[in-house]
């Protein structure tokens, strides 16, 4: 899922997204849109879909991330948390009623519980305790929006998210008591905030077979092009990431060859599409030479196209992923990823 925090993907349009790269769902963020233009506003103009001109399918997180990494800014209470706007300091309050009831203003197709997603490194207790906080809030949450849904015509999901910080016996705790929600689908989250990358493969690879078979498994927050066949592997169905776009934005393109860091002067006269089997307008139309002169220059169109491919790639590499699964061919394709090194620079060997 691409990341459109502020029910935008920085640098495309909603055509670009779902014609020329067929997007099926985008992410958008419920922090951010709750403080800014805010529920009410994006209920009166007909919800997320309308607002943004999205015609498919739209996931919104809970904003509990976003709370947590606030740090002085936010208080945790039983009910819920405290915490001050980054914009302006004024107070707000999310409780696990309150965000499925702003994502329901948004429309949002799939909403997240509110969730505690500590950082890297906490101890034990606090971990335990965290994920009974969370798990307390999934209760909270599932059962309001079991009667929110009993007054509503449309139709929407509600997905826990599995905490328990690095620790497997506090994930499989937490997992356990979560799949008694019977919810539409479950995450695992409190992956990438700042722990080794094999920690996350690693409480992936021990929540998911506590999961519902017949459910989709979400982690949140990831990864790397190389980790999304990782984490396939160990049975999850969906991921979201900053990183196509923000790498993008800085100069990092993702490309079928390797990575390819544009500002570098060896691309300053280089001819050559950024992947010549892409077959993105990017790639199509436009050389190496060409974008490193717009990153230099500082120009909006480079993160435009730059974007562009980037979001590409990922879904290129999801679509791989889905054609080798249905052959049957999916060891073999993961093998082929595993061998060659990640975040390689294409012609160099390494």
């Amino acid at each position: 899922m691409p990341v459109g925090t502020q029910a935008t993907v920085k640098g495309l349009s909603p055509r670009e997204l779902a014609d020329d790269l067929d997007v099926q769902i985008l992410l958008a963020n419920t922090y951010h849109l709750y403080l800014r233009p805010g529920p009410d506003l994006i209920r009166s103009q007909g919800g997320l879909h309308r607002f943004m001109s999205w015609p498919r399918a739209i996931l919104t997180d809970s904003g509990g991330f976003q709370v947590f990494s606030l740090s002085g800014l936010r208080k945790i209470t039983y009910a819920g948390v405290v915490f001050q706007s980054h914009l302006n300091g004024d107070t707000h309050v999310f409780t696990p009623e309150s965000t499925v009831d702003t994502q329901l203003a948004f429309g949002s197709d799939i909403l997240m519980v509110l969730d505690e997603c500590p950082e890297y490194p906490v101890s034990h207790e606090y971990a335990r305790n965290s994920a009974a906080r969370t798990v307390r809030w999934a209760r909270a949450a599932h059962a309001h929006f079991r009667m929110r849904m009993s007054e509503m015509e449309s139709g929407h999901a509600l997905f826990p998210i599995v905490q328990g910080s690095m620790f497997p016996d506090l994930r499989r705790e937490c997992a356990l008591q979560l799949v008694d929600l019977d919810a539409e689908g479950y995450a695992i989250g409190g992956l990438s905030v700042g722990e080794p990358r094999p920690l996350s493969l690693e409480m992936a690879e021990v929540t998911e077979p506590l999961l519902p078979r017949d459910r989709p498994r979400y982690a949140m927050g990831v990864g790397m092009p190389e980790e999304l066949p990782e984490y396939v592997a160990r049975g999850i169905d969906m991921m979201d990431c900053v990183l196509p776009s923000r790498n993008a934005r800085n100069g990092c393109l993702f490309t079928s060859e390797g990575t390819v860091r544009i500002k570098q002067a060896r691309y300053r006269d280089d001819r050559r599409p950024l992947d010549p089997a892409c077959g993105c307008y990017t790639c199509t139309n436009f050389s190496r030479a060409y974008l490193r002169h717009l990153f230099q220059a500082s120009e909006i169109l480079y993160a435009s196209l730059a974007t562009l491919h980037n979001i590409k790639r990922y879904l290129d590499i999801m679509r791989e992923i889905r054609s080798a699964i249905l052959a049957g061919t999916y060891p073999r394709y993961l093998e082929g990823v595993r061998s060659v090194p990640p975040d390689r620079e294409p012609g160099t060997g390494f």
